[in-house]
């Protein structure tokens, strides 16, 4: 067995696997014994609207993945079936879950995944990269879009900027990060579009530096990465763009449409301003990013709990955060759980059948 291959197992031991359930439902507990109001659960009527809303929220965890299988599918050129193509989006989102967005999520890991499918290194390289490049472009995008669209103050309404150590933190912290993406993606759009011999070149050079020599090789493998994908791309039309770029905005939106959804499935036919709930969950989806903690677990909640709770009825934040977590985030433990198994025994020890 190679040591690629363990170094594959290890990353997915059990106590990997719990950690963020662990976290995540510890964070929920706390929230719920500290602002939860179980007697609110009288005040809800669920009606026929409240099954339709329920059903769309899952409906949009199916067109998110259907988005992205459509998105590999098309890059790969067509090369995975589409149950290979949903077991790679399902051991890319299991592994997501479990690496904290700090360190890039699961991309080395869905590059690995893809390469053991079938599609050699260098197309996994590039197809993995380009999708990583383009789920950036949409949080780049969509947040200076939903500030214009909705404003800044109505955005962070609910963490008291400016009013609050806590709320004032969130506000330096999502333009933080913003920039950060922002100018990575500026860099690695660089890399693969026009040189990336260059930014192999400064990579290599910055992290000689003493104090940064010992991660001189990860700098010297992740320049070789966005060579083999500028290689890759370098002779791709606009045929193959578009259609990646669509299914990426599409899955996106589809993300966050499910807590539009539950929203709705309890407001009792209140109106919702749905662009500034959407807005807040791309405000969201930037913050997680720094989270050290598996699949953003507990920050994710505390998010929730504080930007969206003026949109929930009084005392079901806390309730609503653990039923939108239970939609979209634990699913994909359970299924990388169940089939990372048989993917194993398939492609790496080869002791399972097609």
């Amino acid at each position: 067995m190679s040591d690629d291959v363990r170094s594959f197992l290890r990353s997915f031991s059990l106590g990997k696997v719990l950690l963020p359930v662990f976290i995540g439902l510890g964070i929920t507990a706390i929230l719920i014994f500290r602002g939860s109001d179980l007697s609110a659960l009288d005040g809800v009527r669920w009606t026929w609207v409240s099954t339709v809303w329920i059903a769309l929220a899952f409906g949009s965890v199916v067109v998110r993945d259907y988005a992205y299988m459509v998105r590999i599918r098309h890059l790969t050129d067509r090369s995975l079936t589409w149950w290979r193509t949903f077991v790679v989006i399902m051991l890319w989102e299991f592994s997501s879950a479990l690496a904290p967005g700090l360190i890039g999520g699961g991309f080395l890991f869905a590059i690995f995944i893809l390469s053991r499918e079938g599609v050699d290194t260098g197309r996994s390289i590039t197809v993995i990269t380009f999708t990583s490049f383009l789920d950036g472009i949409f949080l780049a995008v969509m947040a200076p879009l939903m500030v214009l669209l909705v404003g800044q103050d109505a955005l962070f309404s609910g963490v008291g900027v400016g009013t609050s150590v806590w709320g004032s933190s969130v506000f330096l912290a999502f333009w933080a990060v913003y920039i950060i993406i922002l100018a990575y993606k500026l860099f690695v759009a660089y890399a693969l579009f026009i040189n990336p011999v260059i930014v192999k070149r400064w990579l290599v050079g910055l992290f000689s530096i003493p104090v940064l020599k010992r991660w001189r090789r990860n700098a010297v493998t992740t320049g070789d990465q966005l060579i083999t994908a500028a290689t890759g791309l370098r002779s791709k039309g606009w045929s193959y763009w578009w259609p990646a770029l669509l299914a990426t905005f599409a899955s996106w939106t589809a993300r966050y449409s499910i807590v539009n959804c539950l929203v709705h499935a309890f407001r009792d036919g209140q109106p919702v301003d749905d662009l500034l709930l959407f807005g807040k969950q791309v405000i969201m989806g930037i913050l997680v990013l720094v989270s050290p903690t598996p699949g953003g677990s507990g920050l994710a909640e505390f998010l929730f709990n504080d930007l969206l709770g003026m949109f929930i009825p009084l005392g079901l934040a806390p309730a609503l955060a653990l039923l939108w977590r239970l939609i979209s985030y634990y699913p994909y433990i359970l299924a990388g759980a169940i089939l990372l198994p048989r993917w194993i025994r398939r492609n790496l020890l080869h002791l399972g059948k097609p």
